[in-house]
Order: structure tokens, then sequence, then C-alpha cells
């Protein structure tokens, strides 16, 4: 409470005499002051009543009733009666009288502070017991330091003129009992009827239900018409069935295995990671659509991919107003301080590709988490201090005081939609067993439980609550009980006679008219061609700056380079990828990308954003084509420095529009393991999981030219372990116009899959790696492409390979004119392209040896994943590459250009020659320097 303790300690001639300083002139003083006197004056003169002890003694008492005032505002959360089974912890100095300068024969004087209440001239008792209300009860408020005063004002004259304490009426109290009723019951029922299995309870925390509740009738009351939820396992099958309406009988079918169908091909998931969307009505009869997203077990993965939908919605559904959707993360107390995601998602809250207009934050707050206490949980003084990074407010409230949580969550509620910013809920509880049904928790928290054990449930608090206040009958509550325990007990009957199990349908809403793939669908070709004068109308359009700007000079060389394309006829890389997003943008489609430093390139490449020379303002070539009456867009975003966040975000993004092609670029490959929770849980599991397919691209620099172990592989091999099931696309190009047609085939298809690019650095400027306009215009993605330059009769040894290794080669076998090796791309390594390597295989006849060329080590790379995709095949393959390694790749320049030309020379079984050495050596000079 030191916002004012200055006050405290000052003598008071010399207040007096800043005082008198302040009245001849207010700019004679510091701006606090001002404020200050501002205050006291006004204090002086509400109702025109006066103080009539005017002595400085007084005066100062005045200042130190301020003090008080403004410390309780500050401090006085951390001395509320917001803990159900625990003493609250003490902090010193504290909130008694004495902490300020003043003594209990001063509660009677009358002061003109009161005003700053709201109370005008009022007696230091009436000042206190209002201070003691709002601040100090069952709700706990952080949020004198945001930054913002008129936030702060709204709160502080919200809450003190209410004295933050609820007045319901008697309908709502009796929609809260019901509530609590059927969170208790249903997990009651739960653990009585399915004896030993997991559900992972929400006993103690009961009151979350009834809370979530009032969000959906306040949201609704205020504008929002749907509501995208994340959250843990912790209450899940709670809120499914008591906020989301899912069926009590299909839950119990659940419980009972019924979900299971081994005629369809899905793994599938426990039934307390599953997803599910519905339309509820709120009772004043306004319809909310509620999304609850799947998610696995890594706690807080869920909250990025929860923005990433709000996001998409919003600006698809909604036209990009944020007042119509907002998303709810239900958080563990233990995951929001400990997980570093929490952190990367609360800093997208305001960035302009990423915000979403506020996301309210839900806090079961159990005190402990696996077996861990809370002390050993976290530094900070509460699990919700991140909150203060986005300068976000905090109430923590009692959980089993569920009408101060319903008026938390109200005033929460509002203050999003007025200020468009996320607030946080941290609900004070305690987790009735261990961390699931079947764990004892006395091992670890013995005092703790000896509490619980003896702890009355929410309901049966909050139904004696109102028994005493007589706002309910007796009875109300039993025959609550009776009824719902009935409704319950018919469902679980039913389940049990019923063989049938539908889960949420995937192909519906947004996904109107997309399919599940079948193996078939990789064997046919997607028409991705497009006409010469469309391209060209597309292509000078994203090649033109305007006239009137003034652009810095490498710019217009740049563009006048890309022009100078156009007219040629031929397309670099860059080109290639712009000529895709065009074009689909002039086919009516969304296009979004986003990634660090995409906007210009990792590597200079892309320039999708310019800016001007003397300001900055932007121009961005490919926002300038549009489809009439379309709602197409070209977004591209450079993001926050974080892979797990963005990459989940984009991924959510993805999964509420297919119509959209939606790209995560990492600045480096290598990068991408920072997000290894979103590609394991989510990129390559959610259709088998949960059902749920998913377009995202992911661009991920690769490749061998000695920027060290950091910089050169994308980690291949690990999409490559996980590829079972057709369930991802893996893909390195080696020309433009193939990475045109694979980009455009996306969204060519009645289906999505994801679609992992490797995509090159070098090769970006390499004067081989162009295509003609022929190849945009009358061609498709190839998924492997044969040597042109051989004859099959001649060819002794057949090299497959993939991605930026093909042009040394290349180069090698051109410059000895080496026609008995041929060198064959495998532009898609996933799902394997068989038809065509087998047709490559017969045309080759008369070749003795098959061999698999790499850059990457023998252990990494793609050749672990075909060699045991061939292992046995009459291939008989045989692998070139460097040594295996624990590390990627050498730091060492020299040692890098060693191993390159030995790979190249065995491939050849030659040496590599002085041409190839050239190359390897200027590509390396090249880009050795990019970091």
């Amino acid at each position: 409470m030191d916002n004012l303790s200055y006050l405290s300690n000052a003598h008071s001639s010399y207040i007096d005499s800043l005082y008198q300083s302040y009245l001849q002139d207010p700019e004679s003083v510091d701006f606090g002051w001002q404020k200050f006197f501002e205050g006291f004056d006004f204090g002086r003169e509400a109702e025109g009543k006066v103080a009539q002890d005017g002595n400085s003694d007084h005066f100062l008492k005045e200042m130190k009733v301020m003090n008080m005032i403004y410390g309780y505002r500050q401090r006085g959360h951390l001395f509320t009666k917001t803990n159900p089974v625990r003493e609250r912890r003490k902090y010193y100095p504290g909130k008694e009288l004495e902490t300020f300068g003043l003594a209990e024969s001063d509660l009677d004087t009358v002061f003109n502070a009161g005003a700053e209440v709201g109370l005008g001239p009022a007696t230091l008792r009436d000042i206190h017991n209002l201070l003691e209300q709002t601040y100090c009860q069952s709700i706990g408020a952080e949020f004198v330091y945001i930054r913002n005063p008129h936030k702060v004002k709204w709160f502080r004259e919200r809450m003190e003129r209410e004295r933050n304490t609820p007045n319901l009426s008697i309908e709502t109290k009796k929609r809260i009992l019901k509530k609590l009723n059927e969170a208790v019951v249903f997990e009651n029922f739960l653990g009585t009827k399915f004896l030993g299995q997991k559900r992972f309870s929400l006993e103690g925390a009961e009151s979350l239900i009834p809370g979530l509740d009032y969000v959906i009738e306040k949201g609704a009351e205020l504008g929002i018409e749907e509501f995208v939820i994340g959250m843990a396992h912790r209450g899940r099958l709670n809120v499914l069935a008591n906020i989301m309406n899912k069926t009590y009988k299909d839950i119990f079918a659940e419980f009972e295995g019924r979900a299971f169908d081994e005629s369809k091909p899905y793994g599938g998931d426990v039934k307390y990671h599953l997803g599910f969307s519905t339309d509820v009505e709120t009772e004043s009869g306004k319809k909310v659509h509620l999304s609850l997203c799947p998610n696995p077990s890594h706690l807080e993965a869920v909250d990025p991919v929860v923005e990433g939908i709000s996001r998409s919605k919003i600006d698809f559904k909604y036209n990009g107003d944020n007042t119509r959707l907002a998303p709810i993360l239900i958080h563990g107390d233990s995951s929001i301080a400990g997980q570093g995601i929490v952190y990367e998602v609360l800093q997208m809250a305001k960035l302009d590709g990423y915000k979403t207009g506020g996301t309210i934050h839900l806090v079961i707050n159990n005190q402990v988490g696996f077996t861990t206490n809370y002390k050993d949980a976290r530094s900070s003084t509460y699990c919700t201090d991140v909150a203060k990074v986005t300068l976000s407010p905090v109430f923590h409230v009692n959980g089993d005081d569920v009408e101060a949580l319903i008026y938390a969550i109200g005033m929460a509620v509002e203050y999003r939609q007025r200020f468009h910013n996320d607030v946080f809920i941290d609900i004070l509880c305690y987790r009735r067993y261990g961390h699931n049904e079947a764990d004892e928790p006395k091992f670890t928290q013995p005092s703790l439980y000896k509490i619980i054990e003896q702890h009355p449930n929410p309901r049966e608090i909050y139904n004696k609550k109102l028994l005493e206040q007589g706002s309910v009958d007796a009875s109300l509550a039993k025959e609550m009980e009776k009824d719902f325990r009935a409704l319950l007990q018919e469902r679980l009957n039913e389940s049990k006679e019923s063989n049938t199990y539908e889960p949420n349908p995937m192909f519906s809403g947004a996904w109107s008219g997309l399919r599940m793939a079948k193996p078939e669908d990789f064997e046919e070709t997607s028409q991705t061609a497009v006409p010469k004068d469309a391209l060209t109308k597309i292509a000078e359009k994203i090649t033109s700056l305007p006239a009137d700007k003034n652009f810095f000079k490498k710019i217009e060389k740049l563009f006048e380079d890309r022009k100078k394309m156009v007219q040629n006829e031929t397309f670099d890389w860059a080109m290639g990828e712009l000529l895709a997003y065009g074009t689909l943008l002039d086919e009516g489609f969304r296009v979004r990308v986003s990634g660090q430093d995409v906007e210009r390139g990792t590597f200079s490449h892309r320039h999708a954003v310019v800016k001007m020379e003397d300001s900055e303002e932007e121009y961005v070539p490919l926002c300038e084509i549009q489809k009439e009456g379309s709602a197409n867009k070209f977004d591209i975003y450079n993001s926050h420095l974080s892979e797990y966040g963005v990459l989940g975000f984009e991924y959510g993004y993805a999964l509420a529009n297919p119509q959209s092609l939606t790209i995560w670029e990492a600045q480096f490959g290598d990068f991408v393991n920072g997000a290894q929770t979103i590609l394991d849980q989510f990129l390559v599991s959610a259709e088998t999981k949960w059902q749920r397919s998913n377009g995202l691209v992911l661009l991920l620099p690769h490749g061998y030219e000695g920027q060290g172990p950091e910089h050169s592989s994308g980690r291949i091999e690990r999409f490559l372990e996980q590829c079972a099931e057709n369930n991802i696309q893996v893909a390195n190009c080696t020309t433009p116009a193939n990475f045109f047609h694979l980009l455009r085939r996306q969204l060519k298809r009645d289906f999505r899959k994801p679609l992992v690019v490797f995509t090159p650095k070098s090769l970006l400027r390499h004067p081989l790696c162009v295509s003609n306009i022929s190849e945009f215009t009358e061609g498709h993605f190839k998924e492997v492409i044969d040597d042109a330059f051989v004859k099959p009769k001649d060819v002794k040894r057949v090299l497959f390979c993939t991605g930026k290794v093909y042009y040394d080669l290349l180069e090698k076998q051109q410059v000895d004119k080496r026609g008995d090796v041929a060198i064959v791309r495998v532009e898609q390594v996933y799902p394997i392209p068989y038809t065509q390597l087998k047709a490559v295989k017969e045309k080759y006849n008369k070749a003795e040896e098959f061999i698999w060329v790499q850059e990457e080590p023998e252990n990494m790379g793609a050749w672990p994943f075909i060699c045991r995709k061939f292992r046995n095949s009459s291939f008989n393959l045989e692998v070139i590459s460097r040594k295996e390694s624990s590390s990627t790749a050498t730091g060492y320049s020299k040692q890098h250009i060693s191993q390159q030309l030995y790979i190249v020379g065995k491939s050849f079984e030659d040496a590599a020659g002085k041409e190839v050495k050239k190359s390897v050596v200027k590509t390396t000079k090249k880009v050795v320097n990019v970091d």
C-alpha cells in the first residue's frame, strides 16, 4: 500500500506550502500533486459540505485517508477471504489503520476524502467499511497496474459503487442452484455408475458450471453470438454435458466403449479429450453457438488453437467484428503458471495479425498440481501473474461463493466487450480427489485432504445460504437432485440398449462440400494450371509499383527485374510462389501467411510487403488483386518470436476455414522443433483422434549450404516417421512451377490434408532454378520428375533424390556428360508416389543400381523412412549421404564443402571435379552469412 506512502511521512507545513502554491498556479507543482489537490478540492466542495476542522493536522490525516483508499485498491486483494480450504498467506505491511498512520480514535471523524469513493464527506468508519466490503471479501481485484486511466476508473467506480456485492434476482439464484445441482449430481452419478474409470472430476470446483453458464448468458446479452472454448481434461465431461448440452446418452456410450467402430479408420481418443459444438438458447431467447475444441493431455496446448479458430471466424463469419465472438480459455493453476505457451499466446493479444478482441480466462485453481503444492509450482504470488504482461485485470474469487463468481464474471464480460482486452477470473477451489479418481492425494497433501474430506460441496453451501435468506423452499434442492438423477439413469438405460453412436459431424458448416480423403485420391492429378492471359495479367499487377510513391532504390530494381521475368516468360522461386497466391486470390480464395519475417522473407526473396523510403507507409501488391463479389483477401503478418504459439494459432485458423490457404513459415526449418507439441498432438494426429481435417501449409527452409547445425535441416525425418494413413503431405520441390502447382493443389481438391514443404535457401537465386511460363499454364504438380537428359538404354545407375542436392548432382552430370547416370527427383516424399516410382524402375530396366542420395546424415533426412518403406522391394536401394551423426550438420565451412563433394563424387563413382567444387564453394560463401 505504498502508492501514496510519501503522504504519511510528509511534513504538514511542507504539504500546506505546496497546496498554497497549487492554489496560485497549479502548474507550479508536480503532476501527481496536481491530481491529488484536484481530488482534495473536489471532496471539500462535494454536496456543499466541508469538514469543519481546517487545521494542518486534519489536512494531513485527509491525505492519510487518501493513502488508505489507494492502498486498498492496490493491495486489498492480498487480504481477501477467497480461499475455501486454506488460511491465506500473510502479507506485510497489512491493512490495519496504523499502517496508514490512522487510529481507531479517528473512526468517527468526518473526512472529505470520502468523495474519492463516492460517499462525499464521510466518517473514516464508513470509508473503511466500504473499502473492506469492496476489496477484501470473496473477490480480490487486481487492476490498478493498468496504464489506461479510463479502464482503471471504470473498474474503480463500478466496484466501489456496488461494493463488489451481487444483487441477484430470485430467478437468477434458482438458475445458479440448478446449474450447481447438475454439476454436483453429474459427477456423483458418474462416480457411482462407472466406478474406477478416469473422468478427471470437477468436484470441488463445481461453481465453474454456473459461472460458465453466466458467461454465455451475459455475453449474449452484450452481443456475443459465439464462444470458442478451450480447456484441459479437468471438468471437461461436466462442461460437455451441462454447458455444451452434449447428450448424457452419448457421454455414457463413450464410458461403455460404444464410440469405437472398427469399420472406420479412426483411432479415437479418450472421452475427456473430445470436442463438441452446438447451438444453445439463453434465458432471454438469444441463440449462441458454442465450440469446445478437442485437446490433448498437454496442458495449455489448445490455447493458441482456440485463438486461431476465433480469429478465423471473426475474419470470415463476422467480417472482422470481434464483439460478436469471444474465446474462453479454462486453465489450471499449475499449468497457467508453468506452461510457456500461455505467455506466447498472451503476447498475441494485441498484435494486428492475431488479436481476437479479448479472451475470457477462467482458472480452476485447485491449489495443487498432479501432486505438487502451489508453493512449489510457481515463484509468483498468484498463478495468474502472467496476466500483468498485457495489463489484463484479474479477479480472484472464492469458489464456494458462487454469487461472487457470477458478479465477477458479469463485470469481466462487460469489460471485454467494452475495452476488447483479455480478462482473468481465478476461481480458488479445491480438488476433492487426487489427480484422477484412483489417485490417493493423502500421500502428498495429508493435512489439506483432511480438511477437504469434511468440506461441503458448493451446492450444499449455496442451498444453505438460500434457505437462510428465504429465497427458496427447503425441498427445492432435493427435488432438483431427484429429478436430475432420474433423468441421468434414464439416459444411461437408453445408452445400454442402443448400439449407435454418432460423434459431431466433421463436414458441416464451413466444411460443407468437403470429405475425408481416400487412398485413390492421391493417384489423381489436380487441375492447377492457369490460362496464360490470366497468369500474365496477375504477374504484371504484382510486379508494378505506384508511380506516385517513393520506394527504396533496391526495391525498385527488384520489381524491375521481376517485370523482366514477365517479359521473358521465365520465373524464379519468389515469383512462382507469389503467382500461386495471386491466382488463388483471383479465383476468390483467401490467402494468409504468417511467421517470423515472412513479409520480406528470411532470405530477402519474397518482398510481399514493401515500405516507402521516407515513411512507414506500406504497399502490398497482392492486395490489388480483388475478385468482384468475393471475400478474397491477402493477409501476411510478421509474427512475434514464437513457433509453438503461432503454429498453433495458424492450425486453428485453417481448422475454422478450409477455403483459405493458410501458411506458417519458419524462419529456418530447424526452428519448427519449438512447436513439436502442435505437430505431434494436432497436425499429424487430429484426423485419426478427433476426425478433424486441416489444410495448413508449413514452409520450412531446408538445405545444406554450410550454415551449421541450426540452419541446415528442417528435420524431415521427424515428419516422415509420423506419416501413416495418408495423414499429411511432405514435399521438397526443385522448381518454381512445381511449387506453384503444389500450393494451388491445396485448395483444388475436395479434401484437406496438412502440407509440409521443405523450401530452399540457395535455390531462391540459383540460375537453373527457374520455370518457363508454359509450366504454369499447361502443367500440374509432379510428384516425381524424371531425367530428361539421359537415354534409358544407356543408364546403369539411377539416383533418387529430393530438393536442393539435385542441382549439385545435375552439375556433375552435365559437366561430365554422364548419360549412364539418371537423376530422378522425388518431389513428394509422402504419400509415396509408388505408381510413378515403379514406372521409373521399369523404364530404366538396364540399370544395375538404384541409390537414394541425400545431403543429410544417414540417420536423418528421408533415408530412414525410404529404407523402411522399400525394404524387400525390387528397388534394392542403397544410400549415399553424410555419415550418421548426432548433430544435423558441421559448423565448419571447409568440412561442409568436403562432405558435399564426397556425396556428389560418390554418386558418380568419380571425383566431384573442379566445376562442382567451384559451385559448392560459391553457394557456401553466399549463404553462410545469413543467420
